[in-house]
């Protein structure tokens, strides 16, 4: 059954066609991946359909009583809601009933007498009515969501928090509308690895209908069953996820070049017997002229998508960037701690921990943006940094938002040295970055944000740097530029380092790893993204493994990567008495705090406490126990290394 269906849409915004004719359906148990370039009208086509954007011509027939919900890019919150308000504004009667039962059991932590009776009384009601009614329940899974999402101080005001936390509170309130259908623009956008991997496996369960727009492809790969491209005003629709996507499109544009090679030839000999002048003697003849005048007029859309970013050259000595025991933190917290590391020419570095685990800090260190507490920063003298910041809006939006989009990557040069020793000018590159004539002359302010992203991710590489920085360069970029961009990360004559939570993207571009832990100690793995899933994975089963049967020392070992220990005169540091029976120590409280961890969530996920303040009790001790566990794994794993050797 059709949820929704377009009929002919057309929609025009002067400069640019968005939507020549599109036409298709949605039903109930559809999950689409929306597709194309950054500016071909995706948002757009998700706000038709969500009635904030009109149409110039056509239809859209939605299902009556179909309930839609509408997550987009930026969503638009009350600030002055807690977290917990907001998630529930649109719950109706059980979110009324919650928000009284919390009320009253503030109030009555303050209250004696008579009022605290009537209060009493009042409590009790309410319990059995959110007992009838199932707000528990809902409460309960509004808490999880929140949780797996990230957020955890559900009275934290909304106002107060970052764009990236707003963004996570609309997607858990459409999560929790359990709509007829979820419409969602760049879901995965400010969600760590871990997130990521709970969201899709949410929305693999969703009972409804999904239309998305992400460039996660491991993503759309796992959550899509359908994807739609839009290419330049057209609609072109895959009955299967990313990975079939991509088959059949490489088919299909085998197909279209093909098609045109036969109708040029065609056209060619039709065009030489015209030349010797045949006369319309015959009907035939008049039709077989008309033929070729028609087929002259014929045009083939060409391949989009290529964006051909063209690797220029700069110099790069041996000495690239040298960090030495370098500690960052604020207030009381320490993001970096004695980190020492020297980046090499060929280094493909990837930068991966949870959100505010100092990602970008680290980044910042290096760029040199911002001082270290502690330890130095060294520089090589042929070091030319390019740094395409997460944070790029704020710098185009002080630029004049009338200045031309040509004028803006000019100010960086007229022209671009490659390889080959060619020169390519500004124009040319902005035309493989597909922002065509019409568009280079059009003022900045009417591209869309992620046309902007796209320009300013220009203006970094025709910089020409040996040293590429970049701070989660997927955020709002289209799949096509990030494969381009993955081949040109691949090619790149310098040392790149690249902080995402993109698996995909870090899979293709980074040979080793460094996963900042909440400690502050940032750990190396070698290998990218897929490599250091199979060291966790097998660090944790070996870690399982010990917490079970207590192994021997000599057996216990975990596999990891190797970590160089101190020696002394040469040999092998052995364990002093005190660390020794810390190690006997270690192996016996891990394995007490993860049965105790495990307790708490059973509890909290299948036998959840009635009311907020034991719930909250819990969910905190679960986070001290999350950090203990890890401050505890780390030190056995650095004394069980020292005991092997």
């Amino acid at each position: 059954m059709s949820i929704f269906t377009l009929q002919s849409v057309k929609k025009d915004f002067g400069i640019k066609e968005i939507l020549k004719d599109a036409s298709f359906s949605l039903d109930a148990t559809d999950k689409v991946g929306l597709i194309g370039t950054n500016g071909s009208g995706k948002s757009t086509l998700l706000k038709i359909i969500a009635g904030l954007e009109s149409i110039d011509s056509g239809s859209l027939m939605v299902n009556s009583g179909a309930r839609i919900v509408y997550l987009p890019q930026q969503p638009d919150l009350d600030e002055s809601k807690t977290v917990l308000e907001q998630i529930f504004a649109d719950s109706g009667e059980q979110m009324a009933l919650v928000r009284e039962y919390e009320d009253i059991s503030d109030r009555l932590a303050h209250t004696t007498g008579e009022e605290s009776d009537r209060l009493m009384s009042r409590l009790s009601k309410l319990i059995q009515q959110m007992d009838a009614t199932g707000a528990w329940e809902l409460e309960t899974n509004a808490k999880i969501i929140l949780s797996k999402l990230g957020i955890h101080d559900f009275h934290a005001q909304v106002g107060t928090l970052s764009g990236g936390y707003r963004k996570r509170i609309a997607l858990a309130s459409a999560l929790m509308a359990e709509p007829d259908v979820l419409l969602m623009d760049e879901p995965t956008n400010h969600l760590d690895a871990l997130s990521v991997e709970w969201l899709q496996t949410y929305l693999n369960r969703f009972r409804g209908a999904i239309f998305l727009i992400t460039h996660d492809r491991y993503f759309l790969d796992k959550v899509t069953n359908r994807i739609i491209e839009i290419d330049r005003g057209d609609l072109y629709t895959y009955d299967g996820n990313y990975s079939y996507y991509l088959e059949k499109k490489a088919l299909a544009e085998e197909s279209v070049i093909s098609s045109q090679k036969k109708h040029q030839g065609v056209l060619r000999r039709e065009l030489e017997w015209l030349k010797r002048g045949p006369k319309a003697r015959s009907t035939k003849q008049k039709a077989r002229i008309d033929r070729i005048h028609e087929m002259q007029d014929r045009e083939f859309k060409q391949t989009q998508g290529k964006v051909d970013i063209s690797n220029p050259t700069r110099r790069i000595g041996k000495k690239v960037i040298e960090l030495n025991q370098i500690t960052k933190g604020y207030e009381e917290r320490t993001l970096i701690k004695d980190f020492t590391y020297t980046f090499n020419p060929e280094d493909r570095i990837g930068i991966i921990g949870g959100n505010g685990a100092g990602k970008s800090t680290l980044l910042d260190i290096i760029t040199q943006r911002i001082q270290p507490d502690a330890g130095t920063v060294e520089i090589g003298s042929t070091i030319h940094m390019g740094y395409f910041d997460q944070h790029s809006e704020p710098l185009l939006a002080a630029l004049n938002e009338n200045q031309r989009v040509i004028n803006y990557i000019k100010e960086v040069g007229e022209y671009l040295k490659i390889a080959d020793g060619t020169q390519i000018t500004a124009s040319q590159m902005l035309e493989r970055f597909l922002f065509p004539g019409s568009q280079q002359y059009a003022p900045i302010h009417k591209l869309s944000g992620g046309e902007k992203r796209r320009l300013f991710l220009l203006r970094v590489l025709m910089s020409t740097p040996n040293v590429l920085l970049l701070d989660e360069p997927t955020n709002d970029l289209d799949v096509q530029t990030l494969a381009v961009l993955e081949e040109y990360i691949e090619d790149f004559n310098g040392c790149a380092i690249v902080v995402s939570h993109d698996r995909y993207f870090l899979d293709r571009t980074v040979n080793t790893i460094f996963e900042i832990e909440p400690d502050g100690n940032v750990r190396q793995y070698p290998g990218n993204y897929a490599v250091y899933l199979d060291f966790k994975q097998a660090e944790a089963a070996k870690i399982a493994e010990t917490a079970n049967t207590q192994p021997s020392k000599s057996k216990a070992e975990p596999q990891k990567p190797k970590a160089t220990t101190p020696a002394n005169n040469g040999k092998p540091r052995k364990l002093s008495s005190k660390e020794k029976r810390e190690l006997e120590t270690l192996e016996t409280k891990i394995p007490e705090l993860e049965a105790e961890k495990a307790e708490i969530e059973h509890t909290i996920y299948h036998q959840p406490p009635a009311g907020y303040t034991k719930l909250q009790e819990l969910t905190e001790k679960l986070q001290d126990l999350d950090r203990e566990i890890e401050r505890s794994t780390e030190r056995w794993l650095e004394l069980a290394e020292i005991a092997s050797n």
